[in-house]
């Protein structure tokens, strides 16, 4: 290699990390610090302003696994997110089958399954505390057709389903876009030959369709996954955690003992779980990216 090539390189590798340096500043001041800060805090008994002088090791991971009320609320995550990842997988894929066809206000259709997606889930979570309330318009409708109102937020039976209906209902627009994305980047020439095979619809949709979503399906699950793992809000808005904390998820225990408990070594200890539970979703889906 002479010596301009090499000064020409060189010039192009500066060029390059001047254009990458301000978003390289932009992620080390609100990416990687914080994270660097949350794990150094997870190890002491620490406040906002800084670390903390008491070091207090593990302590802080040890009371995380012999809390009973973590173990709950890891049970209570699990559910709500496997609860809500399946029906926010299954139904939009669904629907983007169907409307990816010439079918009747497709176009309306779509806007309309989309729109819930860009909705404030706040103020989302208010409409919903009011439609499943004991006299609210849920019950009404079920003592018009001779039914017992149901105490929908104060079970601990029914109070979980109602944030899992909540949050499918939010994440269905987003994958069903995700979905349709997906469904046209599939040649037609292979439902072509699979319809002269005499492949039926549903074969079709097995050895076609299915495969050749499967990029699409792990981007979708991944991200849905994070999606529920991150609810606050709505466990916030419409039932506090309660009835006896059978709605308590993850995110709003950090919350609970940062905030009200001011145990803030405690609550990022509880935030790093959170973290590597979040990165062992992601390392799941790039790791599914050479196989494609």
């Amino acid at each position: 290699m002479s010596s301009d090539s090499s000064l020409h390189l060189r010039h192009e590798n500066l060029l390059a990390w001047l254009f990458l340096a301000p978003a390289m500043v932009l992620l080390g001041v609100f990416v990687f610090y914080p994270i660097a800060y949350l794990i150094g805090l997870s190890f002491t008994t620490g406040s906002f302003t800084r670390v903390g002088p008491h070091f207090v090791g593990w302590q802080n991971y040890g009371r995380l696994l012999s809390d009973p009320d973590f173990w709950q609320v890891m049970g209570n995550t699990v559910y709500f997110t496997g609860a809500t990842v399946i029906p926010s997988l299954v139904l939009p894929l669904g629907l983007a089958v169907l409307l990816n066809r010439a079918v009747f206000l497709r176009d309306f259709l779509r806007t309309a399954y989309f729109l819930p997606s860009i909705t404030s889930l706040v103020a989302v979570g208010l409409g919903w505390r009011w439609l499943f309330q004991t006299e609210g318009p849920i019950n009404q409708g079920l003592n018009a057709i001779g039914l017992a109102s149901i105490l929908w937020l104060s079970s601990s039976t029914w109070a979980m389903p109602v944030l899992i209906l909540l949050s499918v209902w939010k994440q269905l627009g987003f994958n069903l876009v995700i979905f349709l994305a997906g469904l046209q980047t599939i040649p037609t020439n292979r439902y072509e030959a699979a319809e002269l095979d005499g492949a039926n619809e549903w074969q079709q949709f097995w050895h076609i369709t299915l495969p050749g979503l499967r990029p699409t399906l792990t981007f979708a699950a991944v991200t849905t996954a994070i999606f529920t793992l991150r609810s606050f809000e709505q466990v916030y808005v419409i039932t506090g955690g309660g009835p006896l904390n059978s709605t308590n998820l993850l995110v709003y225990y950090i919350y609970e003992q940062a905030f009200a408990q001011f145990d803030f070594g405690f609550a990022a200890a509880a935030a790093t779980v959170l973290l590597l539970i979040t990165l062992i979703l992601v390392w799941l889906q790039l790791r599914e990216r050479p196989s494609e």
